[in-house]
């Protein structure tokens, strides 16, 4: 789920409430305030899960209804583990749509947020590929080109240091759970594999990703993929 209108989208297909409704009450500003979310931010305090509703749900007691879920979901013993790793709740949710987006694979999940944790711990710009994407508004490219990595936006990590200023999506609950129990080590580079697995080569230095990009790189020409 990508974005708030997609949500909204789907939640009228479900409820009394049509998407329209749910999209007007997730674009307003003032009213998602009291929560401590704008439109932007609004997937910080929804965490998936599988939930019992009425059917005549209305938009506004679904934001409520989120709101609380996630206040029971952050417990001391999580707030802890995101103070550990230099974040909070929202910044915790944020990472965890990068890292949704990085890797389908929920045991490698872990390792990739460890690596952006230690960028974030170095000083580092994330330079992650689906910030560029979504910063682009193309969901579907395949190869990320120089020409994507300027557009300008916030949320493009390759042009502005630290975390984007929101979620990219909803991310699952696998992926909030892989940015809480981080694994540690020194990579700081990634590269998709090259047998195309949905796997990443992980690297602690420039040269040994960039031996990563290249044999990625050939898979790619030799697939005709642009």
């Amino acid at each position: 789920m990508w974005t708030p209108d997609l949500l909204a989208k789907r939640l009228g297909t479900k409820f009394l409430a049509d998407s329209a409704d749910f999209s007007a009450t997730f674009a307003d500003s003032v009213f998602l305030a009291e929560f401590g979310v704008t439109p932007a931010s609004l997937f910080c305090i929804v965490i998936p899960d599988t939930y019992e509703f009425y059917w005549t749900l209305s938009p506004e007691d679904f934001v409520r209804r989120m709101k609380r879920e996630s206040e029971r979901f952050w417990t001391d013993e999580r707030k802890a583990l995101a103070e550990a790793r230099g974040l909070n709740p929202y910044e915790v949710v944020t990472l965890a749509s990068i890292v949704e987006k990085e890797t389908a694979k929920d045991d490698e999940k872990p390792v990739v947020a460890g690596l952006y944790i230690n960028r974030l711990r170095k000083g580092m710009k994330l330079q992650a590929d689906p910030t560029v994407k979504f910063a682009v508004g193309d969901f579907s490219l395949r190869r990320i080109l120089n020409r994507h990595l300027t557009t300008p936006s916030p949320y493009n990590t390759y042009l502005n240091a630290g975390l984007p200023p929101a979620p990219i999506c909803l991310p699952s609950r696998a992926s909030i759970d892989a940015v809480l129990h981080s694994q540690t080590h020194n990579y700081i580079y990634m590269c998709a594999r090259e047998d195309f697995s949905g796997y990443h080569n992980f690297a602690e230095s420039y040269a040994e990703h960039s031996a990563n990009a290249r044999r990625y790189a050939q898979a790619l020409n030799e697939r005709g993929i642009r």
